[in-house]
């Protein structure tokens, strides 16, 4: 399938400082991207370069097969910073600035109120809106004109728990509808409801890409008790297929070959005079495999 976005070894440079470090990544028609990485990691500076904002220091990138930028902008819509509203105008009436703006015309207004659940709120002043309402608005703006790829910079930040779960259910419904998303966020367990697909940065480095579930999938987590802890610890260190990686109290958290079960162990251990109090097999999430990485020490 051809790649809608193509990014080349892209890097960038203020002075000594290295934003970005020879990132490569292809972006198909229909996925929907996460670009996840600590504060610093060139989250923003990857979704900057992209959209033409900035110029990167070296490598190349393209979209639609090597379209022009002005041509490309016109399938894309953008939230890289937060959009400036007229306080006092409607949201219809801010809204027609930016169809106006994008060449869209008017028509699109309606529709774009309607995806984001605003419709109602189509006369009412910008400033009377709430935060989350508002960034529904900002995401309204990228849709105006019906882009082929929407291109999101922490599209739920600083929302509460409701207004992150609006936004999740927008982003899946333009997903749904076939749309392209590249958003870089720091809700690691939205970009895992959300996303197919993930790329964790590092000080400008890409550490680890792929799809969500290949990810989620590399080993098995289980949570494991017994009488006596330190005799466990003891015996698993002697099992190849297992890894300790973490105690809480009594339990310790092994990480396992995924083709070795969870009963397999128990009778392993049991055959070596270990009873186990607990076996518990553990949900692997973004979380956990986000901070594993970003806590391995560089080369």
């Amino acid at each position: 399938m051809e790649a809608i976005l193509k990014v080349n070894s892209i890097s960038k440079y203020y002075g000594p400082q290295i934003a970005l470090d020879k990132l490569s990544f292809d972006v198909h028609k229909g996925e929907v991207i996460g670009i996840l990485g600590p504060n610093g990691s060139g989250k923003t500076t990857t979704l900057s370069i992209i959209l033409s904002v900035i110029n990167s220091s070296d490598g190349t990138f393209g979209w639609f097969g090597g379209l022009t930028r002005e041509s490309a902008n016109k399938r894309i819509g953008s939230l890289l910073e937060v959009p400036y509203f007229y306080p006092y105008l409607s949201l219809e009436k801010n809204l027609m600035i930016t169809a106006l703006a994008r060449g869209a015309g008017e028509n699109d207004i309606q529709r774009v109120l309607d995806e984001v659940g605003l419709l109602k709120r189509s006369k009412s002043p910008f400033y009377t809106l709430s935060l989350g309402m508002k960034q529904r608005l900002a995401i309204a703006s990228t849709m105006i004109g019906d882009p082929e790829v929407l291109v999101l910079d922490e599209p739920t930040n600083g929302l509460d728990p409701e207004g992150i779960a609006e936004v999740r259910e927008i982003i899946k419904a333009q997903a749904a509808k076939g749309k392209t998303i590249i958003m870089a966020s720091h809700i690691l367990d939205e970009v895992e409801k959300v996303c197919s697909n993930v790329i964790i940065l590092k000080k400008g480095k890409c550490i680890a890409s792929g799809r969500v579930s290949e990810l989620l999938n590399e080993k098995q987590v289980v949570l494991v008790e017994a009488e006596d802890p330190e005799i466990l610890i003891a015996q698993l260190r002697q099992n190849s297929n297992c890894k300790i990686i973490d105690r809480e109290n009594e339990t310790l958290i092994i990480e396992m070959d995924n083709d070795y079960s969870p009963s397999t162990l128990n009778s392993w251990l049991f055959n070596n005079g270990i009873s186990l109090k607990r076996l518990e097999p553990k949900r692997r999430t973004l979380e956990s495999q986000f901070l594993e990485l970003i806590s391995k020490p560089e080369n």
